[in-house]
C-alpha cells in the first residue's frame, strides 16, 4: 500500500531522497555504509547505553537534508511541501554574521515538532533562503538582476503544491495521489541537467559560492544529506582510511569527558561534479562544480538557555568544557543546564508496596527514586557549525562589504514569508519537559 499519512509521506520521501542522492553522489553511499558499520560497533560495545539518545532503529533511519531557495515565494512553497510531511519550521539561523565565513542566507529547519513523530521518523531539512537585499553582499544592480532571475524560474510544479495543500487539508493522500506527490517532490530536488550560464554563475560566485548555488541555476537540489552516527570521531578516521578526503575538523562541541551535548558534524569535501556550462558565445561546453558534499552528525543532549549561555562562551577545547560543566547527566540536570524528560520510575511500585508516599518536589521525586529522568535529544542546529561546514566546502570566502548596512531578517520575517509559525526550539524542549512532568505527577497522584 502506498503511503498516505504525513508520517508515511515523510518516511518514504526520506528514503527516496537518500536513494536518489546516493546515485548522484556515490561517496554518500560510502558515508552511510561507514555510519552503519560504526553504529553496529558502538551498539555491540556499549549495549543499551548506546541507545540512550534514541533507538538504533531511529538512529539508522535518521537523516537531515539541506536545500537552498532564492526568494520568499520559493520559501513559502517549500514550506507547503514539507507541511504535507508533518514537518514544521523550527528556529531562525542567520548565517550572514556567522563565523568563520558569513554567508548571504537566513535559514530555518523543517522537522516534526511532536516527540512521538520524531521517534517515528526524525527527517529534517535545513533550508536556507538568499538575502539579495543585503548590501553587504549585493550591490543594488546585482540585487535587481538576482531577483529578476529568481522570479523567472519555477522550482515546484503547481501539481506538487496542489497535492501538498490537499494532504494538509485532508490529513493525508489516497494511494495514487501519495505516489504522485512523492514522485514530484523527489524530482524537484534532483540535480538538473540544464546548462548553467557560466558568466552569471561566476559573477555570483565572487559574492559567495552559496549565492551562486542558489541563484546561478534554474533549479534547486539537495546540497547534502546527513546520516547520524554514534561515534563521529571513529567515523572520521574510518572515512579517511577509505581514502575519502574529509574537511579539516569536526564542527561543534569537542569530544570531552562528559555526556554528548548539542550537535557535532563533519563532512567529506565537495567533489567535482560534471555540469554543462553555457559560455559567453552561447556554446554548451563541459564543466564542473564543487558544491555538494556528504555530511554526518552525532546528536547529544539538548541544553537549556542557561546551558547554552555557558557553552557558547567556551572555546572548542575539552579541558575548558570539563572545567565549566558537570561531567554527568545528573550534574547537568541538577544545575539546570540540560533538558531531561520525566517518567515514573520502575522502582515506584516497590516504594508504594513498602508504604512510602511520593514527595511533592521534583528533585525529591528524583532523589527518592519515584521519577526517572531521560535526556532530551537535541533536534536542531548550530549556526557556527553550519557556517563552518559550508565554508569548508567552498572554494573561497567570497566578498562582503562590512561598511554597508544589512537588512533585518529574523524569525518574524521568516514566519511572514512562510505564512506559518516558526517554532522556537527552546519552547519546544520546555513544553516537552513540562508535559512529561505533568504526566508523571498525575500518575503518582502528586499535586502540581
Amino acid at each position: 500500500m502506498a503511503p498516505s499519512t504525513s508520517t508515511d509521506l515523510r518516511a518514504a520521501f526520506a528514503r527516496r531522497l537518500s536513494d536518489m542522492y546516493g546515485g548522484e553522489v556515490p561517496a554518500y553511499t560510502t558515508l552511510v555504509e561507514v555510519a552503519h558499520e560504526v553504529n553496529g560497533e558502538v551498539l555491540e560495545r556499549e549495549g543499551s547505553a548506546a541507545e540512550r539518545l534514541g533507538s538504533i532503529d531511529r538512529v539508522t533511519a535518521e537523516r537531515h537534508g539541506a536545500i537552498r531557495v532564492g526568494s520568499p515565494t520559493e520559501l513559502e512553497q517549500v514550506g507547503r511541501i514539507f507541511a504535507a510531511m508533518g514537518m514544521h519550521p523550527v528556529g531562525c539561523y542567520d548565517l550572514r554574521d556567522a563565523e568563520p565565513a558569513p554567508l548571504p542566507v537566513v535559514s530555518t529547519a523543517f522537522r516534526p515538532v511532536d516527540p512521538a513523530e520524531l521517534a517515528r521518523n526524525p527527517f529534517r531539512v535545513f533550508t536556507s533562503v538568499l538575502v539579495p537585499e543585503d548590501r553587504r553582499f549585493f550591490a543594488a544592480d546585482l540585487q535587481r538582476r538576482v531577483q529578476r532571475f529568481l522570479a523567472a524560474r519555477t522550482l515546484f510544479p503547481p501539481e506538487l503544491l496542489e497535492l501538498a495543500d490537499r494532504a494538509v487539508a485532508e490529513g493525508g493522500l489516497a494511494d495514487d495521489d501519495a505516489a504522485r506527490f512523492l514522485d514530484l517532490a523527489t524530482a524537484a530536488f534532483a540535480l538538473s541537467p540544464e546548462p548553467i550560464d557560466q558568466f552569471w554563475y561566476d559573477e555570483l560566485a565572487r559574492v559567495s559560492g552559496v549565492a551562486a548555488d542558489i541563484a546561478g541555476v534554474t533549479s534547486t537540489h539537495v546540497n547534502h544529506l546527513t546520516p547520524r552516527v554514534l561515534d563521529i570521531d571513529l567515523l572520521y578516521r574510518r572515512m579517511q582510511d577509505r581514502g575519502v578526503e574529509m574537511i579539516d575538523e569536526i564542527q561543534g562541541p569537542p569530544r570531552w569527558p562528559g555526556p554528548d551535548v548539542l550537535l557535532r558534524q563533519t563532512s567529506f569535501r565537495a567533489l567535482a561534479e560534471p555540469r554543462p556550462m553555457r559560455s559567453a558565445s552561447g556554446a554548451v561546453v563541459p564543466g564542473e562544480l564543487r558544491v555538494r558534499f556528504g555530511e554526518v552528525e552525532a546528536r547529544g543532549i539538548a541544553l537549556t538557555p542557561a546551558g547554552r549561555d555557558v557553552v557558547d562562551a567556551l572555546p572548542p577545547d575539552a579541558a575548558a568544557w570539563a572545567a565549566a560543566l558537570p561531567s554527568t547527566e545528573a550534574g547537568l540536570a541538577d544545575a539546570g543546564l540540560a533538558w531531561f524528560s520525566a517518567s515514573v520510575a520502575p522502582a515506584a511500585d516497590d516504594l508504594r508496596q513498602a508504604g512510602e508516599r511520593p514527595p511533592a518536589s521534583p528533585s525529591a521525586l528524583v532523589d527518592a527514586g519515584w521519577v526517572r529522568l531521560d535526556p532530551v535529544v537535541y533536534e536542531d542546529f548550530l549556526p557556527r557549525s553550519a557556517a563552518g561546514i559550508f565554508r569548508s566546502n567552498l572554494a573561497d570566502d567570497g566578498s562582503r562589504d562590512a561598511a554597508e548596512a544589512g537588512v533585518e531578517r529574523d524569525g518574524a520575517w521568516l514566519a511572514g514569508a512562510l505564512g506559518r509559525e516558526v517554532h522556537d526550539p527552546m519552547d519546544l524542549y520546555a513544553g516537552q519537559v513540562e508535559r512529561s512532568w505533568a504526566a508523571a505527577r498525575s500518575a503518582l497522584g502528586v499535586a502540581s
